[in-house]
């Protein structure tokens, strides 16, 4: 099944530093089947409050998501966004075809 990484950003302060991050982590990505499911889209809040920007990127597994956060490569480029920006990054599995919501009762 599918893993995520999910960015819920703050207070991300555009510059230098946030356009490099943006122009390097692709390539960061492509090697372990990352792609772009929500890339910081105004989101339309029907219920409660909401501020900042969501990015959801897809990987073919979890194990796959792990190793892209840990890589060399996108480690080296982190202090470009964690220093210009406030939020949580998460790494979490996705559900199966057949989920079911009763199915976290079990």
């Amino acid at each position: 099944m599918a893993g995520y990484a999910v960015g819920h950003l703050h207070e991300v302060t555009p510059g230098p530093a946030i356009v490099e991050y943006l122009e390097r982590i692709e390539a960061t990505l492509e090697p372990y089947g990352g792609r772009y499911v929500i890339h910081g889209a105004k989101a339309d809040v029907r219920e409660g409050d909401w501020s900042g920007d969501l990015i959801v990127i897809e990987f073919p597994d979890l194990d796959k998501a792990r190793a892209w956060y840990d890589s060399p490569a996108y480690r080296e480029i982190i202090p470009l966004r964690a220093d210009h920006s406030r939020g949580a990054i998460l790494l979490i599995d996705g559900t199966g075809d057949d989920h079911r919501a009763t199915d976290v009762l079990a």
